[in-house]
């Protein structure tokens, strides 16, 4: 699954709310069980430096999940402040029922997937 969020400011309360927020949204729109969770992989652009997106994902619960973090590409006009979300799942589903969810300022990035 993927799914994308932005901040308002460079914090580590604001990426405590919204990587949280993000990843709840993400599990609960596909009706996602914790042990379906095989890993999630993070992206930060690099005007976000305050935290780890992992280090707020683990408030929620996935102390126990592999979460990597990694930089973002550093594209012209791209959207700033911006966390990616890659989740790793188990699942029968097929891939055209997942639904990604791109949240605040990120929501515009991939309206072609199904949200």
């Amino acid at each position: 699954m993927r799914g994308a969020t932005t901040l308002d400011a460079d914090t580590p309360e604001q990426m405590r709310e919204r990587v949280p927020a993000l990843l709840r949204e993400l599990l609960e729109r596909n009706d996602v069980d914790h042990d379906d969770i095989i890993s999630i992989v993070f992206t930060a652009t690099e005007d976000l430096t305050s935290t780890f997106p992992a280090t707020a994902a683990r408030t929620v619960g996935l102390g126990d999940v592999p979460l990597l973090c990694a930089r973002e590409l550093s594209i012209e006009g791209a959207t700033p402040r911006c966390v990616r979300v890659l989740v790793h799942l188990t699942t029968e589903r097929p891939r055209s029922d997942l639904r990604h969810v791109y949240l605040e300022g990120a929501k515009g990035l991939r309206d072609d997937l199904p949200g």
